[in-house]
């Protein structure tokens, strides 16, 4: 089994795909992460019965200090419904097969600061590119920052702007695996609080590609999307 290495200040880690004799610790952390949110809409938590199903496919790495898990994250092949993320993106059904999810990113409160989050999201990136996915997705909800900030440095874009969940406002991201994105000329930026012209850009065929804060306001630059998809 691959295992990657680094340093959280003096306490050495790893980081290898897990198994479901974590599953305890797994739980555990992200009970602690619920705890301490301030806004709950910002995290779907999953179900035992999705974690097995992420580790049953090879998809769900964690970080260990020592014997104790303290982070973690899972992707997850999703099932084909009316709810597929890549119906939001434009993908033709034929194609979803080939999607796979960024489900979730947690970090036992204690080991915030170190990065993990990005850690964990290189090293995902890095497995995906040696799969034969052609696409993974994700969705974030707008103003979880961190969040957003994540999904952007690993090269992903937004593609929708929907109601999840049931009635939870989610920005969809994508990126197009084994293929790298054209840059368009063409960009706006958007405040993230008009919602009704972000979903008219990304209807009418643009992207986000990046945020941006201007004073106390926070700000979604969009592109030309052509045929990224």
């Amino acid at each position: 089994m691959k295992e990657w290495k680094g340093k959280l200040g003096e306490k050495e880690y790893v980081v290898r795909e897990l198994t479901t004799e974590s599953m305890d610790s797994i739980l555990s952390i992200q009970d602690k992460v619920l705890e301490t949110l301030t806004n709950k809409e910002f995290l779907q938590p999953l179900t035992k019965e999705e974690f097995v199903h992420s580790i049953e496919n090879a998809l769900m790495v964690g970080v260990f200090v020592g014997e104790e898990l303290i982070a973690f994250r899972a992707l997850a092949i999703p099932e084909i419904d009316e709810h597929h993320l890549g119906y939001d993106i434009g993908l033709q059904t034929e194609q979803l097969d080939n999607v796979v999810y960024q489900e979730i990113t947690n970090v036992h409160p204690d080991y915030r600061g170190f990065g993990l989050q990005k850690k964990l999201g290189v090293i995902v990136m890095e497995l995906l590119d040696a799969s034969p996915f052609t696409h993974v997705c994700a969705t974030v909800a707008p103003f979880n920052i961190a969040s957003l900030k994540d999904k952007l440095s690993q090269g992903m874009v937004i593609g929708a702007l929907k109601k999840k969940y049931g009635e939870m406002l989610r920005y969809v991201f994508y990126k197009k695996l084994h293929e790298d994105r054209v840059v368009g000329n063409e960009v706006l930026e958007i405040n993230m609080d008009d919602t009704a012209k972000q979903r008219q850009l990304l209807e009418e065929g643009w992207i986000g590609i990046s945020i941006l804060q201007k004073e106390d306001d926070w700000y979604v630059t969009f592109e030309k999307r052509g045929t990224y998809i």
